[in-house]
């Protein structure tokens, strides 16, 4: 009976000889072979030298080893670890951004996912041990410690290089398949902005000095004429603008990735790139905004150096200015909280660490711009050391700057509320979903229904369709 071959990616008996002596006859140099059959199912003779038997040994083992994880034509064993498979996932997920048919945003968001998530999770486990419940297990901690949205991002990268193992013949059966999905409420429904809220909202920006030095009001002029994404709007060049036809076209967004900092890059999907047509009253801000030193291939909304803008940065911003002073009590109460702070020589970041909150929420408390109840303001004293009881100056200032202020009504908005808002106005103006989703550059009409268009509850026309149609003249 014929001897069975080796399996592909394996070896056969290693042996080991002296190949050098000494002048006195003692071995100096040792060699050590082994068959290999490699993944093009040819055997061949693979060998390493060492100044000892066992060195020699050693050294090949680790050669044949490498050779089995490296010298692949497309596939994997079950014996593999997830890490080496996420490589692979990532090599190929990096192919498709270079050919254009990925974001590298997404490359970002999912580089991020993996280093600190889903390495650190399954990378030591062999892929046949990635079992549906395990990988259940692994998502439930992840979405309890990390959230509902992580916990998505890492299902589809598990998913993702499972199938890649599918693919490769390591596994039969993608164990994500059965996972439980992950599902949770949204943090914020969707809701655009009243025509009265959005009056408040334009006359605060024109009201609030730093939103002017942050050139906020045009930008959200401009985002609420056209629904376009904060990065595509930061990416609109005056060369894309034609002002006589009155149309704008979208084709870029902005983007910051590791390592190469702000970039121009093409949007998302083919959605993204649409002609849209702009309100006279948009038009009329652009036209302000044009001088005789504007270069053709400058971004509409540009940084003080007449560059590109960073998103994040400008979101930052715009968070600031939906946060107004608002009333002077607020304002006097933020400058005697920063004066504490800085008697106790402790940073924002500091005290944002200590407390674990975010940095900006330090900065919007002593600048007047958000509301604050009286554990709020007990919780960041006593972080200086300060007991608020004993305080009397300053419980008087809570008590004024509690007080209910106009500017109130704007604290609950983000950017993309902007855009919710535009396609609520394009809904109740009776255009149809789809034309929703193209002004706003989504291929799915879904998105759009579900996350985009803030649906109104009251449908008079439908009472009358039903009343007509099952009206019945004999009934009293």
């Amino acid at each position: 009976m014929a001897k069975p071959p080796l399996p592909i990616g394996s070896w056969g008996e290693i042996s080991t000889w002296v190949v050098q002596t000494d002048t006195k006859g003692k071995p100096v140099k040792y060699k050590s072979q082994a068959k290999f059959r490699d993944h093009d199912g040819h055997v061949r003779q693979v060998s390493k030298y060492g100044k000892t038997k066992t060195a020699a040994e050693r050294a090949l083992q680790q050669k044949l080893q490498d050779r089995a994880k490296t010298n692949q034509s497309g596939e994997l064993t079950a014996m593999h670890k997830i890490s080496h498979l996420l490589d692979l996932w990532e090599k190929r997920f990096e192919r498709l951004v270079t050919d254009g048919k990925r974001s590298p945003t997404s490359l970002e968001t999912y580089r991020r996912a993996i280093k600190n998530h889903v390495r650190p999770a399954l990378g030591e486990l062999r892929i046949g041990e990635a079992t549906t419940p395990r990988i259940d297990t692994v998502l439930t901690k992840i979405k309890t410690t990390a959230g509902a949205s992580t916990a998505k991002t890492c299902r589809a990268i598990i998913s993702g290089t499972m199938k890649l193992a599918v693919r490769y013949g390591a596994i039969s059966v993608n164990p994500v398949r059965e996972a439980d999905t992950i599902e949770a409420p949204p943090k914020q429904p969707p809701r655009a902005l009243t025509t009265e809220e959005v009056q408040l909202l334009r006359k605060s920006l024109a009201a609030d000095d730093y939103a002017h030095q942050a050139d906020l009001p045009d930008l959200t002029t401009f985002m609420l004429a056209t629904g376009v994404r904060i990065g595509e709007a930061l990416a609109v060049l005056w060369s894309q603008v034609d002002l006589e036809a009155g149309t704008v076209e979208i084709t870029h967004t902005i983007a910051r990735l590791k390592g190469e900092g702000l970039i121009r890059k093409t949007t998302k999907s083919k959605a993204g790139q649409r002609l849209l047509h702009l309100p006279n009253w948009a038009i009329a801000t652009l036209r302000t905004r044009q001088t005789a030193g504007i270069r053709l291939d400058d971004p509409i909304f540009a940084d003080t150096l007449g560059g590109y803008r960073d998103p994040s940065n400008t979101r930052r911003a715009l968070r600031t200015a939906l946060s107004p002073i608002g009333n002077t009590a607020r304002r006097d109460l933020g400058l005697s909280l920063r004066a504490l702070r800085r008697q106790t020589g402790m940073t924002r970041r500091q005290v944002a660490e200590t407390l674990r909150w975010p940095q900006t929420r330090i900065e919007l408390v002593e600048t007047g711009r958000i509301k604050v109840d009286h554990d709020m303001v007990a919780t960041l004293v006593a972080s200086y050391g300060i007991g608020l009881e004993h305080h009397h100056p300053l419980l008087a200032q809570i008590h004024d700057a509690t007080q209910p202020a106009e500017s109130d009504k704007l604290a609950w908005i983000r950017s993309h509320a902007l855009r919710k808002t535009t396609a609520t106005a394009l809904d109740q103006a009776g255009h149809t979903a789809r034309q929703i989703a193209d002004q706003l550059g989504q291929a799915k009409v879904s998105i759009t229904q579900d996350i985009y268009m803030g649906r109104q509850a009251a449908n008079p026309a439908a009472a009358r369709a039903l009343e007509d149609a099952f009206e019945d003249p004999e009934l009293p």
